[in-house]
C-alpha cells in the first residue's frame, strides 16, 4: 500500500528489474529503461506528497542505476562542408543543412513549415515535430512541449530562398500549389517524408562521403559541438537546442570540447592577474 512503501521496497524493485525484468525471461532491463520506471514513480510519488496522501516521496532517496555514456560522433567544420557538398542535389540536402546549421531534431526538420520560417528576418519557429508510430506518421508539439525560435544561418537562407522556389516548380508539374503550409522538407508529391526512412538511408550518404559512421541525430550533436569549440555561451547553445535546462546541454556536450575547462581557467587567470597588477600600480 502507499503509506507502507519504502525506499528500500523500490530499490528492491529496481534491483530485480536489473536482473530478470524482461518479460520473455531472458534476463534483466537495461539501466535506461529501469531509470525511466524510477523517473516515472518518482513523479507519481511527488503528486501523492502534493495531494498529502503520503508524508514524503520514498523514491527522492532512492539512487537509479547509472547508464552508461554513449560515444558520440561528431563532424567538425571540414567535414560538414564535406556532407553538405555530398548530399546537395538528393532528397537529403535540404534536412541535412537544416539539422546541422541549426541542432533541429529529426522530428522537428521534418515538420517544419513554409509558414514557420521569416526568411526576411531569417528566423524560424519550432512549434511542432513529426515520430513514426505503428499507425502511421503523426505531428505532435515538439520536445519538452515548449515552442522555440532559432536564427538561421546566412548560408541557410540563401539556401531556403532557392529551395522554395524549386519546390513550388517542382510540384506544380504535379498540378500541387505550394501554400505556407506546405511542408520544407518533403517528397516529391508534397506528402510527408518518412522519419524511419530518412534515418536508414542517411548512413549511406555518409559513407559514400568517406566520412565516419554517424546517424542523422549526429548533425545536431556536431551543431552543438561546433557552438562551444567557437566558444558560444552555454546559455546560447541551450536555447537553440530547445534543451530543458543549461546543465543538460553542458552534461552532454562539454566532455566532447577538448581543453574548454583548460581554456577558462586560462581565462579567469588572466583576469585576475591582470586586476592584481592594475592594484599593485594604483598602490
Amino acid at each position: 500500500k502507499l503509506d507502507s512503501l519504502r525506499t528500500i521496497d523500490i530499490d528492491g524493485a529496481w534491483t530485480s528489474l536489473l536482473e530478470d525484468g524482461r518479460k520473455d525471461g531472458k534476463g534483466g532491463l537495461s539501466p535506461q529503461t529501469v531509470k525511466h520506471c524510477h523517473r516515472v514513480l518518482r513523479q507519481a510519488l511527488a503528486q501523492a506528497v502534493r495531494w498529502q496522501m503520503i508524508a514524503r516521496n520514498p523514491a527522492d532517496e532512492v539512487e537509479p542505476p547509472r547508464v552508461a555514456r554513449k560515444e558520440i560522433t561528431v563532424l567538425d567544420a571540414v567535414q560538414t562542408a564535406t556532407l553538405i557538398e555530398a548530399t546537395r542535389g538528393t532528397e537529403f540536402y535540404v534536412p541535412t543543412l537544416i539539422a546541422v546549421t541549426t541542432g533541429l531534431r529529426r522530428g522537428e526538420t521534418l515538420a517544419l513549415r513554409w509558414k514557420h520560417i521569416e526568411l526576411e528576418a531569417g528566423v524560424l519557429a519550432v512549434v511542432e515535430s513529426v515520430e513514426q508510430t505503428k499507425a502511421g506518421i503523426r505531428f505532435k508539439e515538439p520536445k519538452g512541449k515548449r515552442a522555440r525560435q532559432v536564427v538561421m544561418t546566412a548560408l541557410l537562407v540563401a539556401e531556403l530562398r532557392q529551395h522554395r522556389l524549386r519546390q513550388a516548380q517542382d510540384l506544380l508539374k504535379l498540378g500541387i500549389r505550394q501554400t505556407e503550409d506546405t511542408l520544407v522538407c518533403c517528397r516529391a508529391d508534397g506528402e510527408i517524408m518518412n522519419p524511419e526512412d530518412l534515418s536508414r538511408r542517411f548512413p549511406e550518404i555518409v559513407l559514400r562521403a568517406g566520412l565516419p559512421r554517424l546517424t542523422f541525430h549526429s548533425l545536431r550533436h556536431s551543431h552543438a559541438t561546433q557552438m562551444l569549440v567557437a566558444g558560444i555561451h552555454p546559455k546560447v547553445a541551450q536555447e537553440r537546442l530547445g534543451h530543458s535546462s543549461i546543465q543538460v546541454t553542458m552534461d552532454r556536450y562539454s566532455h566532447l570540447v577538448p581543453g574548454l575547462q583548460e581554456e577558462s581557467a586560462e581565462k579567469v587567470d588572466s583576469a585576475i592577474q591582470a586586476a592584481l597588477k592594475s592594484g599593485s600600480r594604483a598602490a
